[in-house]
C-alpha cells in the first residue's frame, strides 16, 4: 500500500524548511537525534524516524532524489495517489450495490487547492506528483490523503457481495466545511445501517470517552461526534435509524483493530482499515440487525432519499 500524503517529510521530521543548506539541515539532525534518543528520554519511535529522515536527504545524492520524487531503493516505486483505474477481476462472485462516487468531493477540493498554491495560470501538468504532494501544505495533503481512504474503503465494501448496498459522498444538511459536510459511507446489509466516515490524520489516534484524539487532531474536533450529526441529517430525511456508526483508519493509526463504544445511544467504532469487511458482516456488540421485509424498506427509502455531494 502507498504511503499517505500526510505522512511527514525528512525536512518536517528535522524541523527544517526544503530550502535548507547543508549546514542547517545536518544540524538540525545532530539537535533531533540528541532531543528523541532513548537514553535521554525521547521518543523511540521519533528516534527511528529521525534516522529515516537523514538516510532520505542527508546525502546531497539522496535529497536530490528524493526532491524529484525518485524513491529509494527498496522503497515503494510510486505512490499511488492519482485514482485507480477500474480493477479487473476474474471473481464471479456479484459485488455489493454500489452508489455515488468514492472520494471524489475529496479530489475535487485537493485539486482546486492545489492550482491556486501553485498559482493560477501555472504549469501543472501531474497534481499527483511525489515531490508535488509532499511540499504542498499539509491542509491541501489532508485532502488527497482522505480521498486515498475513501477509495480504499470503498474497495473493501465491495467485497461484501451482493446482500448489502453502499452509497458514497453522501450530502447531508450539516453546517460544516464545504468538502466535509457529507458522509463518506452509507452501507446497508442484514448486519445493520452503518454510517461510515474514512479518515487519515497521517498519525496515530487513540480513542479516549467514545472520542477520537491524537496530535493531529486540531483542538475542539470531534470526528465521532461529528460523524453521528452527519448520519442524524441523513437518517432524518429518510426517515431510517442507524444501528452504527463507524470511523475507519490506516491499520498503523491505531493499537487495536476495533474500539467500540456509544454515541448518542448508537454503536459506534474505530476500525482498522483491513478489519472493516469482518465488522460490517457481523455488526457491533449490541446493535440491532435487519432483515426480511425491513432490510426492502429501508434500502427503498435510502435509495429515494440520498443525495450526493
Amino acid at each position: 500500500m502507498s504511503p499517505s500524503p500526510l505522512v511527514p517529510s525528512p525536512y518536517e521530521v528535522l524541523g527544517v524548511a526544503p530550502g535548507a543548506s547543508d549546514d542547517e539541515l545536518r544540524r538540525a539532525y545532530r539537535r533531533m537525534l540528541r532531543a528523541t534518543h532513548p537514553d535521554t528520554g525521547g521518543d523511540s519511535r521519533r528516534f527511528q524516524a529521525v534516522q529515516i529522515a537523514w538516510e532520505q536527504v542527508g546525502t546531497q545524492e539522496a535529497r536530490r532524489a528524493y526532491d524529484r520524487g525518485q524513491p529509494r531503493r527498496g522503497d515503494e516505486p510510486h505512490p499511488t495517489w492519482a485514482p485507480a483505474a477500474p480493477r479487473r477481476t476474474n471473481d464471479s462472485r456479484p459485488s455489493a450495490r454500489s452508489y455515488g462516487h468514492p472520494g471524489g468531493l475529496s479530489r475535487e477540493h485537493y485539486l482546486e487547492l492545489m492550482r491556486e498554491w501553485v498559482g493560477r495560470g501555472a504549469s501543472l501538468p501531474d497534481p499527483y506528483d511525489p515531490a508535488l504532494v509532499r511540499s504542498a501544505p499539509r491542509d491541501i495533503r489532508h485532502l488527497l490523503a482522505n480521498a486515498v481512504s475513501e477509495e480504499a474503503t470503498a474497495t473493501q465494501v465491495s467485497y461484501l457481495g451482493i446482500a448489502f448496498t453502499a452509497w458514497h459522498d453522501v450530502a447531508t444538511n450539516v453546517d460544516d466545511s464545504p468538502w466535509r459536510a457529507k458522509l463518506d459511507h452509507v452501507v446497508l446489509g442484514p448486519s445493520g445501517l452503518f454510517a461510515v466516515q474514512s479518515e487519515d490524520w497521517g498519525a496515530e489516534v487513540r480513542v479516549k470517552r467514545n472520542e477520537i484524539v491524537g496530535e493531529a487532531i486540531a483542538p475542539g474536533d470531534r470526528p465521532m461526534h461529528a460523524l453521528s450529526l452527519r448520519a442524524k441529517s441523513v437518517a432524518r430525511a429518510a426517515k431510517v435509524k442507524f444501528t452504527s456508526l463507524i470511523v475507519v483508519v490506516p491499520d498503523d493509526a491505531i493499537d487495536e483493530d476495533i474500539t467500540e463504544g456509544r454515541m448518542r445511544g448508537v454503536a459506534c467504532a474505530v476500525v482498522r482499515r483491513s478489519r472493516l469487511p469482518g465488522v460490517l458482516r457481523n455488526g457491533l456488540d449490541g446493535a440491532p440487525s435487519i432483515g426480511g421485509q425491513e432490510l426492502f424498506e429501508v434500502r427503498t427509502r435510502l435509495q429515494q432519499t440520498i443525495r450526493f455531494a
